[in-house]
C-alpha cells in the first residue's frame, strides 16, 4: 500500500503544512526528548519520549501532504513511516508501535508499567528517529530543513 491508498481507505486526509508547523513539531520533539532525559519517573520519561516520536512521525506525514484521520491516529501516524522512508525503518516502526500500546498503559493504567531501562531505550530510539527524520527532510524536502 501507499499513502494515497491509505487516504482512499479513509485512514489519512490531505494536509497542507507550513514551515512554522514543521518547525514547531521538531522543536516540540526536541523539548520532549530533553524533558524525558531529565525526568526521574520511568513512566513519564517514557510518555515524553513517545510524544517526541509521535511528533517526528507527524513531521514526515505532514510534509508528505497528509495527516492521520482521527480513528487510530497514533497508530496510522507511526505505521506510515515505512511508506514514507522505506522498509529500512520497519523494525523501528514495529518498536514504536509496541511503545504506543505501552504508552497507553502508562497514561491510563499505571506509570509503573515500564522500567527505567525501557524508558532509556525509547529515548535512544527516538534520538535515532530524530536523525533519520532530519536526513529524510534534507534529502527529500530541504525547504523544511530546520
Amino acid at each position: 500500500m501507499n499513502l494515497e491508498q491509505w487516504m482512499q481507505n479513509g485512514w489519512l486526509k490531505p494536509h497542507k503544512t507550513s514551515d512554522q508547523e514543521i518547525r514547531n513539531l521538531i522543536e516540540g520533539a526536541i523539548e520532549d526528548l530533553k524533558s524525558a532525559r531529565e525526568d526521574s519517573s520511568a513512566g513519564w520519561k517514557f510518555v515524553k519520549a513517545y510524544n517526541a516520536a509521535l511528533r517526528l512521525c507527524t513531521v514526515l506525514l505532514n510534509i508528505s501532504g497528509y495527516q492521520a484521520a482521527r480513528d487510530q491516529k497514533h497508530y496510522r501516524t507511526i505505521t506510515s513511516l515505512p511508506l514514507i522512508i522505506g522498509d529500512e525503518v520497519k523494525e523501528l516502526t514495529d518498536y514504536l508501535d509496541h511503545c504506543r500500546v505501552k504508552r497507553s498503559q502508562v497514561t491510563y493504567e499505571s506509570v509503573f508499567t515500564v522500567s527505567m531501562s525501557e524508558s532509556e531505550e525509547l529515548i535512544d530510539m527516538v534520538e535515532k528517529l530524530h536523525a533519520i527524520v532530519l536526513q529524510w527532510i534534507n534529502s527529500n524536502s530541504p525547504e523544511y530543513s530546520p
